[in-house]
């Protein structure tokens, strides 16, 4: 399918401001400058849907001491039963994103579905290298589990997880980890949802050089979040780098897998989809026609994908019922 017209029309005028000077390639920029321009761009991209909803700032404390930002989205429920949630981890290339880029996406998902969403802020690089994001992932995963779920008034035993990009990458991570040491985790999450995941770190895909330029993410500035994140090159065949080199995959989390036709993560994503049919669990995996990377956040801008999330939605409440 080609290319979605609203996603070409707005690369167009993304390339026309390069073009003219006015604006300049992520890998160009300072991790500070590419923050504010990531945020800025994010407004443009979606706008919040002004249903009632109640969003509540939360604090967690990391193994270091470190306080992490974290936000908790519910809808207005009738009865007082805990509730399951979904925790959600943003993209970014672990340099940029935040609570705030990717607000309006836990919104949709939590206006749709009948379960809370808990977005949940992890360190960046260059400032915090490999492996922080995955520890404080995991930092927050357990403390919802033992603590925070039962504070909140949700139900532990019934949480998915959730990203985009290198959150995506985060949540394969994680439940990696769960399934290769159940006894050692609080949890045994429902469902993980990734959508466009980083998966491979270390190989040239024909995908990456397909789209290396022009298609939102580029293979320059994929590479430059890397350089960012990474303490030295063997860090990326780590599988809390690059999840398609871990081993012993039984009894992995059943997975929803989102790619996009457009996106030069692609091939690694259909890499991973095949590595998890080899462990027999659930997977549904859906490439999306004629979208780029990111596109979930493109909810103003492409009018089908409100429509998406909220089947998307769906298909996480089902797994928590």
């Amino acid at each position: 399918m080609a290319l979605h017209p609203d996603i070409e029309g707005f690369l167009e005028l993304a390339e026309f401001g390069r073009l003219s000077g006015k604006s300049q390639a992520m890998h160009e920029l300072s991790p500070s400058e590419a923050r504010q321009q990531f945020e800025q761009a994010s407004q443009l991209l979606d706008a919040a849907p002004t249903d009632a909803l109640t969003v509540s700032a939360l604090s967690i404390t990391a193994r270091d001491g470190h306080v992490l930002n974290a936000r908790l989205y519910t809808s207005p429920q009738p009865d007082s039963e805990p509730r399951p949630v979904l925790l959600y981890f943003h993209g970014g290339g672990y340099v940029v994103g935040s609570l705030d880029s990717h607000d309006t996406l836990c919104r949709r998902l939590a206006l749709a579905g009948e379960f809370a969403v808990l977005s949940a802020d992890y360190r960046l690089a260059p400032e915090h290298r490999f492996p922080t994001a995955y520890n404080d992932a995991e930092d927050i995963t357990r403390w919802l589990a033992i603590t925070g779920a039962k504070a909140l008034g949700l139900d532990a035993r019934r949480i998915a997880l959730a990203g985009d990009s290198v959150g995506g990458s985060l949540v394969a991570s994680l439940c990696i980890a769960i399934a290769q040491d159940p006894l050692g985790w609080p949890l045994v999450p429902r469902l993980q949802v990734l959508l466009y995941p980083v998966i491979d770190a270390v190989k040239k895909r024909p995908s990456l050089e397909r789209f290396a330029e022009g298609y939102l993410l580029e293979a320059t500035t994929l590479e430059w979040f890397y350089q960012q994140y990474q303490r030295s090159e063997a860090d990326r065949s780590d599988w809390r780098f690059s999840p398609l080199y871990a081993e012993r995959l039984q009894s992995l989390t059943p997975t929803i897998l989102w790619l996009a036709e457009y996106d030069p993560l692609l091939d690694e994503g259909l890499a991973w989809a095949e590595k998890l049919r080899t462990t027999g669990q659930p997977l549904v995996l859906d490439v999306k026609a004629g979208m780029t990377h990111d596109f979930a956040r493109m909810g103003e801008m492409v009018q089908e994908v409100p429509g998406m999330l909220a089947q998307l939605a769906a298909q996480i409440g089902e797994s928590l019922s």
